[in-house]
């Protein structure tokens, strides 16, 4: 398996994660609050980058952590309430971090 498909798809689901935070433009705020509010619906998107720097050079342990945010996703957004929700934003991140570790074993087992 190529180590490109994890990242690839990592980098796809971030920037679908990233797409959420344009709601807080909406409303009657002021721009400092509309920022403020921006930034923090991008911290999902930060913690997910920090996790695709760890998984590019060690994958297994991103590929659990990975596996780790997708637990947490489920948990702390409720997504486990809609099949809808629970599909777009849970899933992926358990199937990148399996798509890490198989990655990293692939590789493991390519040098030896």
């Amino acid at each position: 398996m190529s180590s490109w498909i994890p990242r690839v798809v990592a980098i796809l689901f971030i920037l679908f994660v990233s797409l959420f935070a344009l709601d807080a433009f909406s409303g009657e705020a002021s721009v400092l609050v509309k920022l403020g509010g921006f930034l923090i619906h991008l911290v999902p998107s930060f913690v997910l980058s920090a996790i695709l720097v760890l998984a590019w050079k060690r994958p297994a342990y991103g590929g659990a952590a990975f596996i780790l945010a997708g637990i947490l996703f489920t948990l702390v957004f409720n997504t486990h309430e809609q099949l809808s929700s629970f599909l777009s934003i849970s899933v992926p991140p358990f199937v990148i971090g399996a798509l890490f570790i198989a990655s990293g074993r692939t590789r493991r087992s390519r040098s030896i």
